[in-house]
């Protein structure tokens, strides 16, 4: 089945130009000039990827980004005229996996199109089978990019998967900001550094399965991040794990 794709910008020429980019490079796509639209087109088609320019006539941009996080995890590439790094920032804080300011190729937009959904998909891991985490609280299976938090499935945007990789690629090693931001995205620059806070809430907020679990990421204040230990995590009880 091929990819979609949700074009939300409100130049009709562009718009029209990156769908046709897009369908002949094999992906499905829905376009809209709304932000309003986008959010329902979001919920409703639930797409792989969403191409979000932030200069919307009714909705901001940011807000739909914010809408569109809260309740999907379609991947979302950031279009945006504004070149500020404040800018570019706030966009990636808001759970963006990536921007292009424009003016942009169209066939840039394809190939970063592709390669965020191919980090989506797994296609970049190499490990063959399921690794556990925090005395079993947290499994990782990389070849069928499945993450599971007490048997249950957790749904990752992109970035999500590429954060909870690298901390597990060293449990309770400390990842500093600039690590986890150079090795999810290729950014050699510490404005983008803070963009990873954000990021790793969501992510904490996805694989805490109730209020009083510790978290499964810690954090140590001035350094970074790291995965927990297993002397970290209490198991739970098995009623508690089956949900009773």
């Amino acid at each position: 089945m091929a990819a979609s794709v949700l074009i939300v910008e409100d130049e009709r020429k562009i718009r029209e130009l990156l769908r046709s980019y897009l369908e002949n490079d094999g992906f499905s796509v829905l376009t809209t000039g709304s932000g309003a639209e986008a959010i329902k087109l979001a919920r409703q088609a639930r797409p792989d990827l969403i191409l979000l320019d932030l200069g919307l006539p009714d909705v901001p941009g940011e807000e739909v980004a914010r809408e569109v996080r809260a309740h999907t995890n379609a991947a979302i590439l950031i279009l945006t005229a504004r070149t500020e790094t404040t800018d570019r920032i706030r966009g990636l804080e808001l759970g963006a996996d990536d921007y292009v300011t424009k003016p942009f190729s169209p066939r840039e937009i394809v190939l970063r199109t592709r390669a965020i959904l191919r980090r989506s998909a797994g296609t970049d891991s190499g490990a063959d089978h399921p690794a556990s985490y925090a005395g079993g609280a947290l499994t990782i299976d990389e070849a069928r990019h499945q993450a599971t938090v007490y048997g249950e499935p957790v749904e990752l945007t992109a970035t999500e998967w590429k954060l909870l990789t690298a901390l597990a690629s060293a449990p309770r090693r400390v990842f500093s900001r600039y690590e986890l931001i150079n090795r999810i995205r290729g950014y050699d620059f510490e404005g983008y550094e803070r963009t990873v806070d954000s990021h790793i809430r969501n992510l904490r907020h996805k694989i805490r399965k109730l209020p009083d679990d510790p978290s499964l990421i810690e954090t140590v204040v001035g350094v970074g991040y790291r995965l927990a230990a297993a002397r970290d995590v209490a198991p739970r009880s098995g009623s508690d794990a089956a949900g009773e």
